[in-house]
């Protein structure tokens, strides 16, 4: 162990060379510095892993952004597409009530052609085969 030289804090250590600090004190020092080193050592992959998992994280919410973008833009493209649809049903029952208007115009045609042809008919055969 370390002699105290005249109690004036002097030292020596195990090679008997002349210390200023108690040996143990020196020993301590330099297992905390070699903590310290290995703690910050620790810190800096911390650090690095951290990093890592912020750019991950970013990168993530990156493609849930332009994922979310897809889906608002495939949802109007559909509410687009309902719209044409609609607009399409739209004009084609308005053909079907106009279709239906003239086939009951060309109905009735037909009926007063028809009268016209029994009265014709009949005005024939009254002059042909007079009573």
């Amino acid at each position: 162990m370390a002699k105290d030289v005249l109690g004036a804090g002097l030292h020596f250590d195990e090679l008997n060379k002349l210390r200023v600090l108690d040996p143990e004190v020196t020993q301590q020092t330099i297992e905390l510095k070699e903590e310290c080193k290995d703690f910050v050592d620790k810190i800096g992959q911390f650090q690095k892993i951290v990093a890592g998992l912020l750019e991950l994280v970013d990168q993530l919410a990156k493609e849930a952004e332009n994922e979310k973008m897809k889906a608002t833009g495939a949802c109007n493209l559909l509410k687009s597409i309902i719209k044409q649809r609609e607009a399409q049903q739209r004009q084609l029952q308005a053909l079907i009530a106009e279709k239906k208007m003239q086939l009951e115009r060309y109905r009735v045609e037909y009926e007063a052609l028809c009268k016209v042809e029994a009265e014709q008919n009949e005005f024939i055969d009254q002059f042909i085969f007079p009573k």
